[in-house]
């Protein structure tokens, strides 16, 4: 008979074996089949039951009748035990896998630079033979010379032509993929491992640009290539895939004609379209393929009335190369190779079409990134609030995305038409009178009738502005650029029929914003959250009336050490979660711009006198330079620029193109007054984004706007004398090394001091006013923001009582040591640092200014 066997005595909760007194520990206690079912049903209902749970088992079960209440608990803690040895075996399993399947991966890679290595060594020996003899090479009859003749083009209106044209992607795909067709180097900061996406590399020295990622993936082939082949699903710049033919091929294949629409990243420049053969098939060794490339000729797909406003792309031989790998799972090549055209775009935006990092981090990498995050909600690995399904809320992230590109392309085709300005060429409307909004009270409704959807959208280049800083900064602050009404305005349109214009129903926004996480993906490149806005009500007939405010929100890039290819912020007002209806999408995008090609000394004459015309326009072929220059707007000199003296190499890195959409549903009779407030509005962000990039900046630069934009706070050279002063006269030793210099060289040496000084109002609850370059980093914050901050949130617990405790001492002696501690960054996360000085700061008049706080040697924990 089988038999469960467990050591007679008892355990401690770590799971070893005790004795029990008065017992040899060698004896053991056998369960029958029928006992070990018993425990086994309580253990599933109950891992870890507690005594009174056990004494009941026994009571319950007579088969249990002879078991000791200890040697019950041991049975469960084994159980236990044996359940997490299990869990670990299939843990370390899995990862043994992956290593493998990695391994094999690194060894294939290093195979192919064998195979380059030994291909440059025959080039470069065949280029030293031709030099040394140069009288044999300049004979036309050497046979040298002789060049590959070019294939004959093949005839596309035939079956029999596409067949042979997909035969030959398939060898060039594969050249690419797995061979040496293409020079790949490392993609910078994407180092392989079994943590990371996957091997990924950019192209050097080809036609167009190419990217390459190689990854692993736990989905089955069949799964992989039918993910990859929906485009729309996982690339966001995708907005329309339409397969015009379809014919069978060889092994169960099939060639296809594909129509491919791509949305503009920003205002400034036209959408893409590509017009494509993709073949699928399977290869001798179980492999899936499908490879793609554009079929020569502009006028293949659509007619030309539909596609006017694409500019026609060049697809190389590129595809995905999908290869079961042993216990399961795929191993997935990625390759894509694109000509842009980047002739057609503003030369500064040219960086964009010309960069193969770019494409790596829009389409290689992302769909790499996609295939896993369908992995991991498949095996259940990731787990979303409010029991929502991962599909549902990857609909919504999509949705989002794809409302925001609607309305930043604005196409003709989605019922979109540019309105008349009034004269300033700074913000751009359009309207479309097609759209309709759902009502979750009503099946569908129209705001009024008729009406339709105003866009408000305008570009701008930035300089010296980190776009991760800057979307975070407008997603934890949104009362420094939104307006409560506004917001109320496109919330009322989901709940009722009929909108009016902002100010007839006044509303005062709280400054109170909750935001309610949803779904991230892997690696936290997208979160998607609910944010709360909360209203406060003017009468008292209106406060029985809930006026809060949801957003559905998506953000991406918000994490500074972020290398995507756009960081974004999208809204929409909800209701309720939302259906199949389009959101109504409005937010924030910033592009980054590919500056290796940009030499240090021009950035002072770029900044000022950029050769661009200061106004903005949708891309209309004639006006394809105008932009708006934000940098040039901020009132900063070039020969201050150079004085200065402090701009790094990685200030060429941050100039990016920032790009704002926001709609807005009218109905006819209030077409032109909606019109002109979303100028308005469009304009009034333009203003505040302004102040910000101006306080967020790293320069120099950006610190003295800083200082300008904070109200009732002396200037930051007299604020920075008075700290330094004060600091030696209640301590008696220097802040800084040469405290005797003037104004404007203490607060330098004060913002680049090591550690972090804060200072905050002598109030009775303290605001932060002023802090320099490491406090800045320790509380996660900005110069505009950081006055939202008080000095009672930054402390915890025991931090506070130190600090309460020492204030008497700090009022009679004018300073006081805190011992280590924690503190909290504005963004939530704990700072450890080894000790603090508070110190009175006194002005002229010998008052007491605000206090300062010095933190040394702190550290994010």
């Amino acid at each position: 008979m089988a038999a469960a066997v467990a050591m007679r005595g008892s355990s401690s909760d770590g799971g070893g074996y005790d004795k029990v007194s008065g017992m040899d520990s060698g004896k053991y206690v056998r369960y029958t089949p029928e006992q070990v079912e018993a425990l086994e049903r309580v253990y599933a209902d109950c891992p870890k039951p507690t005594s009174s749970r056990r004494q009941q088992l026994l009571r319950e079960c007579p088969i249990l009748a002879n078991i000791e209440p200890k040697q019950i608990k041991v049975w469960f803690q084994n159980r236990r035990c044996r359940d997490k040895q299990r869990k670990e075996s299939s843990r370390l399993q899995a990862v043994n896998r992956k290593l493998t399947a990695m391994n094999k991966l690194l060894m294939e890679e290093n195979e192919r630079l064998q195979k380059q290595v030994s291909q440059l060594v025959h080039e470069n020996a065949h280029m030293r033979q031709q030099l040394h003899n140069t009288p044999l090479a300049n004979d036309t009859s050497c046979e040298s010379n002789v060049t590959t003749p070019q294939n004959p083009l093949r005839d596309a209106s035939n079956p029999s032509g596409l067949l042979s044209i997909a035969e030959e992607t398939l060898t060039e795909f594969l050249s690419k993929a797995t061979g040496t067709a293409i020079d790949w180097v490392q993609m910078p900061g994407m180092k392989p491992g079994p943590d990371s996406v996957g091997i990924v590399a950019i192209s050097h020295g080809c036609r167009g640009v190419a990217a390459r990622a190689c990854g692993l993936v736990n989905l089955e082939p069949t799964k992989v290539v039918e993910i990859l082949k929906d485009r729309p699903s996982w690339f966001r710049d995708c907005r329309n895939l339409e397969v015009f033919t379809m014919i069978p091929a060889g092994n169960g294949g099939t060639v296809e004609l594909v129509y491919t629409q791509l949305y503009a990243p920003t205002t400034l420049v036209p959408a893409r379209d590509f017009w494509t053969l993709r073949y699928t098939t399977t290869m001798e060794d179980g492999s899936l393929v499908v490879c793609e490339r554009s079929l020569s000729g502009s006028g293949g797909g659509p007619s030309a009335a539909s596609a006017q406003q694409y500019v026609r792309a060049e697809m190389l031989p590129s595809g995905y190369l999908v290869r079961p790998c042993e216990g399961g799972g795929s191993i997935v090549h990625i390759v894509d190779h694109l000509d842009l055209e980047a002739w057609s775009v503003p030369e500064v935006l040219r960086p964009l079409y010309e960069s193969s990092r770019v494409v790596a981090q829009k389409m290689t990498t992302a769909a790499l990134r996609h295939i896993r995050q369908i992995a991991q909600e498949t095996s259940g690995e990731v787990v979303y609030a409010l029991g929502r399904q991962p599909a549902v809320l990857r609909t919504f992230s999509q949705r989002l995305s794809r409302g925001f590109n609607d309305a930043i392309s604005g196409f003709n085709d989605d019922g979109w038409s540019i309105m008349g300005g009034d004269g300033v060429e700074d913000v751009v409307i359009a309207c479309n009178s097609t759209k309709k909004i759902r009502s979750s009270s009503n099946a569908g409704i129209t705001f009024g009738a008729p009406g339709g959807i105003i866009c408000a959208k305008a570009s701008m280049l930035l300089q010296s502005v980190p776009p991760a800083v800057l979307v975070r900064f407008l997603r934890e602050h949104r009362s420094e650029w939104a307006d409560y009404n506004i917001d109320a305005y496109l919330a009322s349109a989901l709940k009722t029929s009929a909108c009016s214009l902002p100010g007839l129903r006044p509303m005062r926004f709280s400054g109170s914003q909750i935001i309610i996480p949803l779904a991230h993906t892997v690696e936290n490149e997208e979160i998607l959250e609910v944010v709360r806005l909360e209203g406060q009500p003017l009468t008292h007939d209106e406060a029985l009336l809930s006026r809060d405010i949801h957003l559905l929100q998506l953000c991406t890039g918000i994490d500074e050490k972020s290398v995507g290819s756009s960081f974004q912020l999208v809204f929409a007002p909800i209701d309720d979660f939302p259906d199949e209806t389009p959101l109504i999408s409005s937010g924030f995008r910033v592009i980054p711009l590919d500056m290796k090609t940009v030499k240090r000394c021009q950035i002072p004459n770029y900044i000022i006198h950029y050769p661009f015309d200061c106004s903005l326009g949708p891309y209309d072929g004639a006006s394809s330079g105008r932009t708006l220059d934000l940098a040039s707007s901020l009132e900063v000199g070039s020969a201050t620029a150079q004085a200065s003296g402090d701009a790094s190499a990685d200030d060429c890195n941050l100039r990016s193109v920032l790009t704002i959409a926001f709609q807005f549903p009218y109905e006819l009779h209030l077409q032109d007054s909606v019109a002109a407030m979303a100028r308005q509005y469009v304009r009034s962000i333009v203003s505040a984004v302004q102040r910000v990039s101006m306080a967020i900046s790293p320069s120099q630069t950006g610190l003295n706007a800083g200082q300008r934009i904070i109200s009732g706070f002396p200037e930051a050279a007299t604020l920075a004398r008075w700290v330094c002063q004060s600091y030696h006269y209640h301590l008696g030793v220097e802040l800084l090394s040469q405290s005797d210099g003037d104004a404007e060289q203490l607060l330098k040496m004060l913002w680049h001091y090591q550690d972090a000084i804060l200072c905050c109002s002598f109030k009775e609850k303290p605001v932060f006013t002023f802090a320099n370059k490491a406090g800045l980093d320790m509380l996660e914050t900005s110069l505009v923001a950081l006055q939202d901050l008080t000095l009672d949130r930054i402390f915890d617990e025991p931090g506070k009582e130190a600090l309460f405790s020492n204030i008497p001492k700090l009022m009679e002696q004018g300073h006081v040591y805190l011992p280590s501690g924690v503190c909290m960054s504005g963004m939530g996360r704990h700072v450890s640092f080894d000790q603090a000085v508070a110190w009175k700061v006194l002005a002229e008049d010998s008052n007491v200014h605000c206090l300062a706080f010095c933190f040394v040697n702190w550290s994010f924990v």
